[in-house]
């Protein structure tokens, strides 16, 4: 059902300087689910990633906890190392499914993608010393 919904939402990608859009969906551990998409930006640095936008709807609705995340692009491709970053703060154990556009895809984990990752304990840990 996530990469369903990850395809659907492609279609509203904002992608006029790269063309290649990415639709995610976002299972919170509450069962809702959330969509996001990539929104480009003339000003390339202001871009935001579908992952992200997924993760940015959620949280505004009072979500923390998350289960797994589809990521849908044309060809499977992998989320990037800031998606990667911006993930590991909700969970290292989150299951993330990336998918082409066709319904292929193969199953990680956002730890798996971001290995010794920067972690609020992390953060913590170094505020001690």
């Amino acid at each position: 059902m996530l990469i369903e919904v990850a395809n659907r939402a492609r279609k509203y990608a904002h992608a006029p300087y790269s063309r290649y859009r990415v639709g995610s969906a976002l299972l919170a551990a509450s069962g809702n689910v959330y969509s996001g998409v990539n929104v480009e930006n003339a000003s390339y640095g202001l871009a935001i990633c579908s992952e992200r936008t997924a993760y940015v709807k959620a949280i505004s609705e009072g979500e923390r906890e998350f289960v797994a995340i589809a990521v849908v692009t044309e060809n499977g491709g992998a989320p990037c190392g800031a998606c990667r970053q911006f993930m590991s703060e909700f969970g290292l154990n989150t299951l993330v499914i990336q998918a082409d556009a066709r319904g292929n895809y193969t199953l990680t984990t956002v730890g798996a993608l971001l290995p010794d990752a920067f972690t609020p304990e992390k953060l913590a840990q170094a505020k001690r010393r």
